[in-house]
C-alpha cells in the first residue's frame, strides 16, 4: 500500500539581536537622506502673508464693525439688498429729468466738466444767460437740417425739458445750445437731455460719402 508524505518547512525565529539590527537600519534608511529619497522644499513668498492662507482670511476690522457675520449664506434669513445705481454708474440717457426750482444754484463748472464726459460732441461755451453745452451737426441739405431739429424737439418735449435753442446757420448745419434759464446756468437735466438728443438717428440726414472709383 503506497504512502504519501507530507512535509511542512518552518522559518526558524528571528533571534532578538537581528530584530535590532534591522530595527536600527529601518531607522536610519528613514531618516538618512542619502539613500534616494527626496526632500520636499515648500516655497515660502516673500513679505508679510496679508490675507492668510489660500481661500480664508480674517476679517478687517471695519467688516466686523459692519455685523456681515450675521446674515451668510446658508442662513435662511440672509439679507439682499438691492442698491439703486447712482448718476455715476448709470447713462444719462436713462434718467428722466427733474423738478429745477428757481431758487436752486447752477451747478459748478467742475462738475459740468464731468458731466461733459458723458456726452458725445458736446462743449462747454459762455454765453449771455450763463454757462451752456453746445453741439452742431452737419447735415446733407436744407430739408435735412428742418428734419433734425423736429426730431430734437420731439426728444425734447418727451423728457420735459424746455425747448433748446436750435439754429440752422446753413443750409447743412444745426447748432443746438442747451441750459436751464430759469437759474442762469446749467443744470443735470442739460446733461441728461444732451445724451437723449446723441440718440437720435441721424444716419439718414448725413452727407453721402463719395465714392471714388
Amino acid at each position: 500500500m503506497a504512502t504519501a508524505s507530507v512535509s511542512f518547512s518552518f522559518l526558524a525565529p528571528l533571534s532578538s539581536s537581528i530584530l535590532r539590527r534591522h530595527t536600527a537600519f529601518s531607522a536610519s534608511y528613514n531618516a538618512s537622506p542619502r539613500w534616494g529619497r527626496r526632500r520636499h522644499l515648500l516655497p515660502l513668498a516673500q513679505g508679510p502673508d496679508l490675507l492668510g492662507d489660500f481661500g480664508a482670511r480674517d476679517p478687517f476690522p471695519e467688516e466686523v464693525e459692519s455685523n456681515f457675520c450675521e446674515n451668510v449664506l446658508g442662513n435662511t434669513d440672509t439679507l439682499h439688498r438691492i442698491l439703486i445705481p447712482n448718476i455715476s454708474a448709470l447713462s444719462l440717457a436713462q434718467i428722466s429729468c427733474e423738478h429745477i426750482s428757481p431758487s436752486q444754484p447752477p451747478i459748478s463748472a467742475e462738475d459740468a466738466e464731468r458731466l461733459l464726459r458723458k456726452v458725445v460732441g458736446w462743449r462747454l461755451v459762455d454765453g449771455e444767460g450763463g454757462m451752456r453745452i453746445q453741439c452742431p451737426w452737419k447735415v446733407r441739405d436744407y430739408r435735412c437740417g428742418l428734419e433734425l431739429i423736429t426730431r430734437i424737439y420731439h426728444v425734447a418735449e418727451a423728457a420735459g425739458h424746455c425747448f433748446p435753442n436750435l439754429h440752422l446757420e446753413q443750409p447743412n448745419q444745426v447748432r443746438a445750445e442747451l441750459w436751464t434759464a430759469s437759474i442762469g446756468g446749467l443744470t443735470t437735466n442739460d446733461f441728461i437731455l444732451a445724451a437723449k438728443i446723441d440718440l437720435i438717428e441721424t444716419s439718414d440726414l448725413l452727407p453721402k460719402k463719395r465714392i471714388w472709383a
